[in-house]
């Protein structure tokens, strides 16, 4: 028995021969010889005699640095030694302590790379002599920079030595990082072992740009409180090497008017000047002294007062100031012909008032049209009711910017018979002033008459006007004509909503106590029948816009509602204050918080109450009652998912890859989900895509809007007029008009179509809804609050657009801004220079000095920009102050060209 077991035990060293036989001759000879002097070194090392280590370990050290790698593989003598890894750590058990125990310590450091478990490399690293890390090459610096930020995260706040060791490591680490083209792995360190402040001692003239355009596109991806430190420390680098425009973005990013001030103050001269065009466009206005320098100036390009000639002067450029009558955008001649028995020739007021609104969209800030400027009075005739009030607003659109020359226009019909006209034309003056401050305050003399007037419509132009043109100036004196509405008995619930709304859109973003206490204690005072209507809905916007990206802040107000009763508006106040707190900021949790929502399913026969139930058996009997029942019941119930759909998109569309998954995630909502979301979808695809007509969503919406649920249809034909806004583009004008045939006898529907191709060939296509400017990284409140003002009145579509409210779609107004890009030289006098424009290329982290755009086209200023696109000086002859190119750039004379 105990000779066979010694002759299996003969067999099995041969077989092991023979593989290490076959392994060797897969070697080359270098390769054996390597392999050999490596083990030869492990074998001294195993040996009693100490004097050998130190020669061993020299010799090791140098082959393993003599190696090079590929990309792929591990270098040789890494490879040959993980066989002796564990000998090696037993050898280093051994040892005495001493110079020649710390240089083994680094051996076995370098060697841990290629063994995945345990943090052996730094621990070794650790114990080691501390010799310079570079030498031991960049991808084991990769390897113990991703170790010290496992470790901190493990470590206890107590563990403070162990903390201060890893600090020192890193703070060896960085500086290498930085000298090696790595900066984005530096800051990523320094970011998970949270002392990102330590940063600005390492950056240098070179390598700021690239820190601060990494720090700044990972904002969208980091959690709060860390998006704000990220924001924080980009700035304080761009101020300490006076990129003062760069610094100012981030302060606006982070919303902090005193470090707006700071920043604006910092600098002077021209560059002045060009941050006032900065905040101009972000709708910031900052109060000067009168003894700075310019101070008038510079008040002037803040209060955008020059927005009205500037775009003017584009559109003679472009040679569009010809006016547009509707049927030059409904093109019905080339709609497929229709039988001509019973062609409509009557003139209704829905046709009317869908071709004012068009009128007022295409003309929009273009000062002349063929409806109103000429006589209005003739058409405004045609229309009915509220229908005269929406007309005589569009006069607002047409004059829109234009505060010094408008005003006079729509002075005359402020002495009109009709209420409905004098409303309109209140409205009118509120548009015009719509993001242009005037210091003689005209919208507030001629509107603050007729907050308290007796008449509700009265009401309700002059509360929606100041609204809109005091929208982001969180003026106390315009507030403190508005709030006392909202406890007048005199209002009915839609003056309230109007009310709370124009609160809400003036203080946006500005955490603003009296808005929300008055707006708060209006919803505990209202009867349940009040709040049930649909009106009430616009209360609660008006409270959540007070808070608009303010993210945690709104906490004190979402438990505060907790105290309202009502439902749906309960859920739907929790949700929308919530959203709108972290609109733009792409916040994950938040976005899985509300897909949760929109899973729910509301079954009304669940309902708690004994006699609903009963309700439920007789429901059974009489089908059609139980539909109509049902649906109403149901929506009562789950209005509030129809605000966590927007929300989704609303938090979301800050960047493109969120917004992408966002389109994903509607595409199940609308197979799967309830009528109440399926209805908010095309909503949502619009915000996450304003005046940016994507294909694949123009597909997605020209489906739903032959849908059999009317209000899908209708929301879905109104967001493809949002998303194609301004575009003029060809498809989706195409498919308008394919519309405009089916949905040819139904009213409702066509007032739809019309709308969006009012809304596609806005400002004869050189304007933008797009909220985001400055290189899509700003995100302007203003615009937000108007976009989302429009899509959850569209939430309940029939009884507000498609009733008598469709003055709300003014709202709309505080979105638009031209898309274009005018050059000044230092006189600020127009200068036409040649610029290349092309599609955005994202290059952050990339080495050397990579192209920012692709494909581009060489123009000269003034040029328009579609969505996404970038423009670049074409020549080196002028230097501009701001780095995006966009809006408002001026441009200094570069002392170094040679022509």
């Amino acid at each position: 028995m105990a000779d066979t077991k010694k002759q299996e035990a003969d067999k099995e060293p041969k077989k092991d021969d023979k593989k290490t036989e076959e392994k060797d001759q897969e070697l080359s000879d270098e390769d054996r010889q390597l392999q050999e002097e490596l083990n030869m070194c492990v074998q001294r090392l195993t040996e009693p005699d100490q004097k050998l280590y130190k020669p061993a370990l020299e010799s090791l050290r140098s082959l393993i640095r003599a190696s090079t790698t590929s990309m792929t593989s591990v270098p040789k003598p890494l490879k040959f030694l993980r066989p002796h890894y564990d000998t090696m750590k037993q050898v280093y058990d051994k040892m005495r302590p001493g110079e020649v125990k710390k240089f083994c310590s680094d051996i076995i450091s370098v060697l841990g790379m290629t063994m995945s478990e345990g943090r052996d490399s730094l621990a070794y690293r650790l114990s080691g002599s501390k010799e310079e890390l570079g030498s031991w090459g960049h991808e084991y610096v990769r390897h113990l920079s991703g170790q010290i930020s496992a470790e901190w995260q493990d470590l206890e706040e107590k563990d403070e030595d162990k903390r201060k060791e890893l600090l020192k490591l890193a703070q060896e680490i960085v500086p290498y990082h930085m000298n090696h083209n790595a900066e984005a792995e530096a800051c990523d360190l320094l970011m998970e072992i949270e002392k990102l402040d330590l940063l600005h001692q390492y950056v240098d003239e070179t390598a700021f740009p690239r820190v601060c355009l990494y720090l700044t596109s990972c904002v969208a991806y980091v959690p709060d409180p860390e998006n704000t430190t990220l924001l924080k420390t980009a700035l304080e680098i761009f101020r300490r090497f006076k990129k003062y425009p760069e610094a100012l973005k981030c302060a606006m990013q982070l919303n902090d008017l005193g470090l707006i001030t700071e920043i604006f103050k910092a600098c002077n001269g021209l560059q002045q000047k060009q941050l006032s065009y900065m905040l101009g466009r972000q709708q910031i206005f900052l109060e000067l002294e009168d003894e700075m320098d310019d101070s008038d100036e510079l008040v002037e390009i803040m209060s955008n007062a020059h927005l009205n000639n500037n775009f003017l002067a584009l559109a003679r450029e472009l040679d569009i100031m010809e006016p547009k009558v509707p049927e030059d955008i409904y093109k019905s001649h080339l709609e497929p012909n229709r039988t001509t028995i019973g062609q409509p020739t009557v003139d209704s007021a829905r046709q009317n008032l869908s071709a004012s609104f068009v009128n007022g969209f295409v003309n929009a800030a273009f000062g002349q049209d063929k409806l109103l400027t000429e006589d209005g009075n003739k058409w405004l005739y045609k229309n009915k009711e509220h229908g005269m009030l929406s007309a005589t607003a569009t006069l607002g659109l047409l004059l829109l910017w234009d505060v010094d020359g408008g005003l006079t226009q729509i002075d005359k019909y402020l002495y009109s018979s009709e209420d409905y006209i004098k409303s309109g034309a209140l409205l009118a003056c509120g548009i015009v002033n719509s993001g242009v401050k005037n210091e003689c305050d005209p919208a507030l003399a001629l509107l603050s008459d007729y907050v308290q007037h007796n008449s509700n419509i009265m009401r309700l132009g002059s509360i929606v006007g100041l609204g809109l043109a005091y929208a982001g100036s969180n003026r106390e004196d315009v507030l403190g004509l508005i709030l006392p509405v909202l406890g007048d008995s005199k209002s009915n619930m839609e003056v309230v909503g109007m009310a709370g709304l124009a609160c809400g859109m003036i203080a946006v973003g500005t955490c603003n106590g009296d808005v929300t206490s008055t707006i708060l204690q209006t919803i505990m005072e209202k009867s349940e029948a009040d709040l049930k209507d649909t009106f009430s809905r616009f209360l609660i916007l008006g409270l959540a816009l007070t808070y608009l990206g303010k993210q945690d802040s709104a906490d004190t107000v979402i438990a505060a509602l907790q105290v309202v009763q009502v439902e749906p508006l309960k859920s739907m106040a929790n949700i929308l204050v919530d959203i709108c707190a972290y609109a733009g900021t792409g916040n994950v949790l938040k976005v899985q918080n509300l897909l949760h929502i929109c899973s729910e399913h509301f079954d009304t026969g669940k309902d708690q109450d004994n006699n609903e139930k009963k309700e439920d058996k007789n429901k059974e009997k009489e089908k059609e009652k139980k539909e109509k029942d049902e649906k109403k019941d149901s929506s009562d119930m789950s209005a509030h998912q129809g605000v966590a759909v927007l929300g989704i998109a609303l938090i979301a569309m800050g960047e493109d890859i969120g917004a992408e998954m966002c389109h994903r995630s509607f595409g199940h909502l609308l197979r799967y989900g309830e009528p109440v979301i399926r209805r908010a979808v095309p909503l949502a695809l619009a915000l996450i895509s304003a005046s940016n007509p994507k294909l694949q969503i123009l597909d997605t919406l020209s489906k739903f809007s032959h849908d059999q649920d009317p209000e899908v249809s209708y929301n879905s034909i109104l967001a493809m007029g949002i998303v194609g806004a301004g575009t003029n583009n060809a498809r989706l004008a195409a498919m308008l008009r394919q519309l405009a045939v089916y949905h040819a006898k139904d009213s409702n529907s066509l007032f739809m179509v019309r709308l969006a191709q009012g809304l596609t060939h806005m400002g004869k296509g050189t304007l933008t809804l797009c909220p985001y400017h400055h290189d899509r990284t700003l995100l302007s409140p203003v615009a937000v609050a108007g976009l989302m003002t429009v899509l959850v009145a569209c939430l309940d579509v029939k009884n507000v657009i498609l009733g008598k409210s469709h003055y709300i779609l003014f709202h709309l107004v505080s979105a638009m801004q031209p898309r274009m890009l005018v050059t000044f030289d230092e006189e600020l006098r127009p200068t036409p220079v040649s610029v290349r424009v092309g599609q955005a290329v994202d290059v952050v982290g990339q080495a050397g000095k990579p192209k920012t755009i692709t494909g581009f086209q060489t123009h000269t200023t003034p040029v328009l920009l579609a969505y996404g696109e970038r423009a670049e000086l074409a020549t080196e002859e002028y230097i501009s102050l701001t780095p995006v190119l966009e809006g408002f750039a001026i441009l200094r004379k570069n002392p170094d060209y040679e022509s």
